[in-house]
């Protein structure tokens, strides 16, 4: 997080709107904003292994950073009324996996800040009537809204961004990297 003269900016949604955002989604694109945030000053300089590391069987810090753009995609596709598809369905099942070579921070992160600029882009393209739209979730074709998804989506990221900073924190009280 930028900071100016020694001083932390303040939390997004004290920083004003973001531009061409309805201000119905104004707190959805503050909260996402802030997740990305806050990822990447926890993540910053993990390593692998300190990122895939799951502490107390908590989930590693990767699978937040990845989670993060997995569930921002999946809840675009059910606020644009699709179904997932194979690749969806498949990141989902991969997320807890580091991969081969095991992710690194860095490319997590801007996995997370492509994710959070592309559902940016949405709430600026999404009509205010269109809010209210009734959509469904998942194969239960569960009940919900436009509005109700693209909100779910960014306490979603700001949950997971919550979790991750806690897992770092006790990953990194725990290294022996000081």
């Amino acid at each position: 997080m930028a900071e100016q003269q020694g001083q932390q900016r303040p939390e997004v949604w004290l920083r004003g709107p973001v531009p061409g955002v309805h201000p119905l989604l104004q707190p959805a694109a503050h909260a996402l904003l802030q997740a990305a945030e806050e990822c990447a000053r926890a993540a910053a300089g993990l390593t692998p292994a300190e990122l895939w590391t799951a502490p107390g069987g908590a989930a590693p810090a990767g699978f937040h950073l990845r989670h993060i753009p997995g569930v921002i995609d999946r809840l675009l596709t059910y606020a644009r009324g699709e179904a997932l598809d194979e690749r969806q369905r498949a990141a989902l099942a991969a997320e807890s996996l580091p991969g081969e070579p095991a992710a690194d921070a860095a490319t997590l992160l801007a996995e997370v800040d492509r994710a959070v600029a592309r559902a940016l882009d949405v709430l600026r393209a999404t009509p205010a009537e269109s809010l209210a739209d009734p959509r469904t979730v998942g194969r239960a074709a569960l009940p919900s809204t436009v509005h109700g998804l693209l909100f779910h989506l960014a306490e979603h990221a700001q949950r997971h961004a919550g979790q991750l900073v806690t897992t770092v924190k006790v990953v990194r009280g725990t290294s022996t990297r000081r």
